[in-house]
């Protein structure tokens, strides 16, 4: 929770809309975003640069809620409706909640999901460590239940590779 309102986080991204839309942007990916009212400024934002459209991907913390506690099936149901939102989505999220999340989001709407999820490993703060699976293989075999959950847009987000993104091109 930044403690900010949603006009004073419109104030604050107002600016760097207004650069990309300058330099002949078209489609913005506003990404990582951990909370509704971030997501809500935003896509008010675009109201202003009504030549752009954008997708917006949510950071989750489980398999139905965002980082902040929203369920995102209610983010995507309030974002969806809007015409300069081009798609829905997750990323920098732990692999394993993408398929609940991805079902969450297309019960909502009938916007395009998107998903580029973290490798999957885990960060050791204590030993400045990361451990768990990190496969390409592993990896592009949890993409096959993202897209039969839904998603039509896959990716990778921390921690994945070239080689992550060739095991996916492989695999579909």
């Amino acid at each position: 929770d930044y403690g900010l309102t949603e006009q004073q986080l419109m104030d604050f991204h107002r600016p760097r809309m207004a650069v990309l839309a300058a330099s002949g942007a078209d489609m913005l990916a506003c990404e990582t975003i951990p909370c509704l009212v971030e997501a809500q400024a935003l896509v008010h934002l675009l109201d202003e640069f009504p030549n752009i459209s954008a997708w917006v991907s949510f950071s989750a913390r489980d398999g139905e809620h965002t980082n902040h506690g929203e369920r995102l099936a209610d983010c995507a149901a309030l974002l969806g409706v809007h015409p300069q939102v081009a798609a829905i989505g997750v990323n920098c999220t732990v692999p394993h909640y993408i398929p609940d999340l991805v079902r969450a989001a297309r019960s909502a709407t009938d916007k395009p999901i998107l998903v580029y999820p973290n490798s999957g490993e885990t960060y050791d703060s204590n030993t400045k460590s990361w451990s768990g699976e990190d496969t390409c293989q592993a990896f592009a075999n949890d993409a096959r239940l993202w897209y039969e959950a839904g998603a039509q847009v896959i990716g990778g987000c921390c921690r994945t590779t070239p080689e992550h993104i060739r095991e996916l091109a492989a695999q579909f």
